[in-house]
This record gives structure tokens, C-alpha cells and sequence, in this order.
């Protein structure tokens, strides 16, 4: 699944903080509840967005198209 542009919820943008996102917490350079504050990202329905993402991309992209 594709990080959605807005929350799903409140509406707020959020798709411009996934790269940065990844970036601190793969490297595990920061902890995911310091990162989502230093993004701003208050809200617990856009946090929820960033937990609960699943990057399934070249997964998706393995398959044929038609």
C-alpha cells in the first residue's frame, strides 16, 4: 500500500513526511515516537497512518500486468 496524500480521518497532508519518515526510523537513528513528534505529526489518526503502513510495492510490482 501507498502512504495516502491526506489522513484519512482529519484530512491533513501527510504523504510529504513519509520519506523522511523512513529515513530516520530505518536506520533506527531515532525511535518512531521521536520521529512522528519532530515531523509534527500529533494527531493519533495520522500517526495511525504511518504505523500502520505496509510497504508492499515491489511486491505489488512482481506480478504481470495485463
Amino acid at each position: 500500500m501507498i502512504i495516502p496524500i491526506r489522513c484519512w480521518s482529519c484530512g491533513k497532508p501527510i504523504a510529504h513526511l513519509w520519506e523522511d519518515f523512513m529515513t530516520k526510523t530505518n536506520n533506527r537513528k531515532q525511535k518512531v515516537k521521536e520521529t512522528l513528534d519532530d515531523l509534527g505529526v500529533d494527531r493519533y489518526c495520522c500517526r495511525a497512518q504511518f504505523l500502520g503502513q505496509s510497504d508492499l510495492l515491489e511486491t505489488i510490482a512482481a506480478f504481470k500486468k495485463f
